[in-house]
């Protein structure tokens, strides 16, 4: 499980992760819209992610913090990308103009990338409450799960690093 706020490096982790350790993932991107950026009924989300929850084995990356409880009861370990606000900006930023026009691999087709202002300002407004909720969740989690909160690049880089060590070895 992945949580993260917008510009933190989630779906690049995710998608990592997923060809490190051989699991599919699933990006809460793919969830909340439908193809022309129609977004889903809360109840069609909540449907949807206890689906994602259900299955034996996954990497989930995103939000609908309203299916948090339900996805870490049945995860094995919780990662929190909490990196700084300047950097998640600019990432957004980046992938906006790398990406604009085109749809990316964490959208669903038919979701272009676009300067999209009201995204910015939700990053803005949220870059507070958001990281106190996902400090909450981890603070939270079970003892059975293992948690990681990443600060930094190079924190991030670590992780990985040592994830592929461990599977070469084992």
């Amino acid at each position: 499980m992945i949580v993260g706020q917008p510009g933190s490096g989630k779906s690049t982790l995710a998608r990592l992760l997923g060809s490190i350790l051989d699991l599919p993932v699933v990006h809460i991107d793919h969830i909340h819209w439908q193809a022309g950026w129609i977004e889903r009924s809360g109840a069609e989300k909540d449907r949807l992610c206890a689906e994602v929850h259900a299955r034996e084995r996954w990497i989930f990356e995103g939000g609908r913090s309203s299916t948090w409880s339900e996805r870490l009861k049945r995860a094995d370990t919780l990662i929190w990308l909490d990196v700084p606000l300047v950097l998640r900006a600019w990432r957004v930023f980046l992938r906006t103009l790398r990406h604009h026009g085109h749809t990316r691999p964490d959208l669903p087709e038919g979701c272009p990338e676009r300067f999209d202002w009201e995204f910015t300002v939700w990053i803005w407004q949220t870059r507070k409450s958001g990281q106190a909720h996902m400090r909450a969740l981890h603070d939270s989690a079970p003892h059975d799960v293992e948690t990681y909160r990443l600060q930094r690049l190079t924190e991030v880089d670590a992780f990985v690093a040592g994830l592929r060590k461990e599977r070469a070895s084992g």
